[in-house]
């Protein structure tokens, strides 16, 4: 097949099935697949299973593969640097991997300087101590956070993320002194309004908020994505976040801005706030940063970082040698190959044939993206906009058997969403445009 497709046996193949029959007697339940084929290799945007099937990812590792999968200079970085040394604990024993990528993330970064950056291992984590770092520096306690927000599973961050089921049913009490806003998702408006009056209205909630809900001696900050990830690649409109930071600045609160899903180029800049216009005080980062490597960060000026005390921010692992040496090739290959610009590109591509998917198949109901972050959002009906998110499902098992990854999203499920790495060749964009033109007629038809 076309764009490097290759099925040789019917989806999943009888190896992957012995495989993820194991699962049940030895994995917990809750670690439950969402493609059962089991990856052998990978590399670019292919990855290929045990069965020998070659599929087109469209998954990225959840957005972390934004160089591609198994990218040589990537791999040559970390078998070097392991051949050097593992590990020490960087507050132990330090290296200078941690102060040259510092450096270099601190210059690129759309925040103030002067900056200064700490590693971690996760994204929430990262978000964990940016809140941390947030609270030291203002001596208050109380944060802000949105509607449809994804900010981790830890206890912390699930105090921020907004979605009951699979993430915070059950799993409660959470730290106090959350409060949560509207976020400008315009598609469905949480005021009730019509673009563009959205955006600007739902900013203002924040500014009520203070006198109604919330003291600015009390709040430590705003914790935003510039576009939402797991909430349904939700793309505000920029006057969105430019007013929620105007007011966030207005009462001296922090603006700590969620870039572990939207950075490292993948809405056709380094990160989401350039393209947005924000001025971050506090910004975290993880995902694509090393490549398929865990590893995190929280950058910002200056003296909030410093405000912790010593040991306060850290941990074993953290800003691992290995994850530090690939994170400063992936930031050598986005800047050599111009992978920001040629996201803009692939979002244009993609844009535009989902715009003419739209035309043909009933269930789309929206099409939104910041560079090559991409989301497709399925409905019932276009009036009601009724979410149909057993149809997201089935499209995504319809992509799967006919060769090609791809992922939901979205509060309701109902979003199919693009994470491919940014290395996709066109004639793999239009192979997955194809693909799914295919599944959505499938699932039409069966529905």
């Amino acid at each position: 097949m076309a764009a490097g497709i290759e099925l040789r046996t019917e989806i999943p193949g009888p190896r992957s099935r012995e495989i993820l029959a194991r699962q049940a007697r030895a994995v917990p339940r809750a670690m439950s697949v969402l493609h059962p084929v089991v990856i052998e290799r990978a590399r670019g945007a292919l990855v290929e299973d045990v069965d020998g099937n070659v599929f087109l990812d469209l998954t990225g590792g959840v957005g972390v593969l934004n160089v591609g999968h198994a990218r040589p200079e990537v791999v040559e970085a970390i078998r070097e640097q392991a051949g050097r040394f593992l590990h020490t604990d960087y507050t132990v024993v330090p290296y200078e991997l941690y102060i040259t990528l510092a450096e270099q993330l601190g210059r690129r970064v759309p925040v103030e300087p002067p900056v200064k950056v700490a590693f971690f291992n996760s994204g929430a984590e990262a978000v964990e101590n940016a809140v941390k770092i947030a609270k030291r520096a203002t001596g208050r306690h109380e944060l802000i956070a949105f509607e449809g927000a994804f900010h981790g599973r830890t206890l912390g961050a699930l105090a921020l993320t907004s979605k009951p089921r699979p993430y915070r049913h059950g799993m409660g009490p959470f730290p106090p002194g959350v409060h949560r806003l509207p976020y400008a998702y315009c598609y469905r408006c949480p005021l009730g309004l019509e673009h563009p009056g959205c955006g600007l209205a739902c900013a203002e909630a924040l500014e009520r908020g203070f006198h109604s809900r919330y003291s600015e001696d009390e709040v430590a900050a705003v914790v935003v994505e510039p576009v939402q990830g797991e909430g349904g690649f939700v793309v505000p409109p920029a006057e969105f976040l430019q007013r929620v930071a105007e007011i966030a600045r207005e009462h001296g609160v922090l603006l700590v801005v969620d870039e572990v899903q939207t950075g490292f180029g993948r809405t056709g800049a380094l990160f989401a706030s350039e393209r947005m216009g924000i001025r971050p005080d506090l910004m975290t980062v993880a995902k694509s940063i090393a490549g398929g490597l865990p590893l995190s960060g929280v950058a910002g000026r200056a003296e909030l970082m410093d405000a912790p005390e010593d040991g306060e921010i850290g941990g074993t692992y953290v800003g691992n040698p290995v994850a530090l040496a690939a994170a400063l090739q992936v930031l050598e290959v986005m800047e050599r190959e111009g992978l920001p610009e040629r996201a803009e590109a692939i979002g244009a591509r993609l844009g535009g044939g989902l715009a003419a998917l739209a035309e043909r198949h009933r269930l789309i109901g929206d099409v939104r993206r910041l560079g090559a972050m991409v989301g497709l959002e399925l409905v019932r009906d276009r009036a009601s906009k009724e979410p149909a998110d057993r149809e997201a499902r089935a499209v995504v098992a319809a992509m799967r058997r006919r060769g090609v990854l791809a992922l939901t999203a979205g509060i309701y499920g109902n979003v199919i969403r693009f994470l491919n790495p940014l290395v996709v060749t066109d004639e793999q964009v239009e192979a997955a445009l194809e693909v799914l033109d295919e599944a959505l007629g499938e699932v039409e038809a069966g529905t």
